[in-house]
């Protein structure tokens, strides 16, 4: 988890969070050339007074102001396009977990295991812990695993978002949205419902605790 006050985005858990801010910062870089083209066009044709007439009403201005929003629209659509497929890959996962959103909790099911289901719901008075982000039972899955979730609602729309995983998934009632991930290290990740649900929207948190195989099984033998 990125730290208080930090700027930028968190640190990645996964290879599509890298992949999603190696982006940001392509897009940055991309975004940043447009504006100091822009702005020296401007300052160039308000100071020299001279310009030739050949090339504002010609022909050849027209080609170029035509030609480079095509370049730039390809740079930046190419590698936004190869994320969005990555995300929807799906890669023979090893295990599939049923997520339902209710007003206002998380409801985990491990499809894999028998009778392993719990709700999670917001600690009210955790102190020692961050405030409205923790919760009383964490989605434990272990890392370097592919893993699918199965996200949908039983009331309304919520949202099931983490941004250090690069996961923004709707929960529609009716419908299941599925998407997959892999975490790369051990800790703990906290998220949210990002879509506005009600009353008590912003106190639906999400804390997954990433571990080895090993303690997984543990887990899973001693629930």
């Amino acid at each position: 988890m990125s730290i208080w006050s930090q700027l930028m985005l968190q640190d990645a858990n996964s290879a599509i969070m890298e992949n999603m801010i190696m982006f940001y910062d392509h897009a940055m870089l991309i975004i940043l050339m447009i504006v100091i083209m822009i702005m020296y066009m401007l300052v160039f044709m308000l100071i020299n007074k001279f310009v030739d007439r050949m090339i504002i009403e010609g022909q050849m201005i027209e080609i170029v102001w035509t030609i480079l929003p095509m370049l730039f629209l390809m740079f930046l659509a190419i590698p936004s396009l190869k994320i969005l497929y990555l995300t929807d890959e799906l890669n023979f996962p090893m295990i599939s977990i049923k997520i339902i959103g209710h007003q206002w909790y998380w409801s985990y099911e491990y499809n894999d295991f028998i009778n392993l289901e719990f709700d999670s719901f917001m600690l009210k008075n955790n102190f020692n812990e961050f405030r409205l982000l923790d919760v009383d039972n964490r989605l434990i899955l272990p890392f370097n695993n592919q893993i699918r979730f199965l996200i949908n609602s039983s009331d309304v729309i919520h949202s099931f978002a983490m941004p250090s995983l690069g996961i923004k998934v709707d929960a529609v009632p009716g419908r299941i949205n599925q998407i997959s991930m892999m975490m790369n290290r051990i800790g703990l990740f906290y998220g949210q419902c990002s879509e506005i649900c009600g009353v008590n929207h912003s106190f639906m948190p999400i804390v997954i605790e990433s571990t080895n195989l090993k303690n997984f099984l543990n887990w899973v033998k001693n629930f």
